[in-house]
């Protein structure tokens, strides 16, 4: 079995040797291993509740759920999403505070519809 990757790029395929594409994968997975490490059992947990959350709602969660549902002071969810939303990569809030998206759904129209076992359909980031 070949242990290469192919890459397309335009109407080509190239072969990436299997130490090259290792090497990079190993690179990547350090550097987002080290982007996480501000995250504590709170961040997780705020971000798993939204992420769980969102398509059960169907629409923007404001903090002050948030808050209530995982019994956290208000203060400190609204600290986590501000942390959360400043990495960029985790989750979104509208003018209104409310979280609108968690990667990798969204209460927000995109293109793509997802639908989880339990029936639950919602917009996928």
């Amino acid at each position: 079995m070949n242990k290469s990757l192919l890459l397309g790029v335009s109407r080509f395929l190239l072969r990436i040797p299997r130490p090259i594409w290792q090497q990079e994968v190993a690179r990547s997975t350090r550097a987002a291993q080290k982007s996480l490490v501000f995250m504590k059992d709170e961040h997780h947990r705020v971000r798993d509740f939204v992420v769980r959350e969102l398509p059960r709602l169907a629409q923007p969660i404001p903090p002050e759920t948030i808050a209530q549902s995982l019994n956290m002071e208000l203060e400190r969810v609204v600290s986590i999403l501000d942390e959360l939303e400043k990495s960029m990569s985790f989750l979104f809030r509208n003018e209104q505070g409310a979280v609108t998206w968690a990667y990798p759904v969204t209460a927000e129209p995109t293109p793509h519809r997802i639908t989880f076992s339990s029936g639950e359909q919602i917009y996928a980031a």
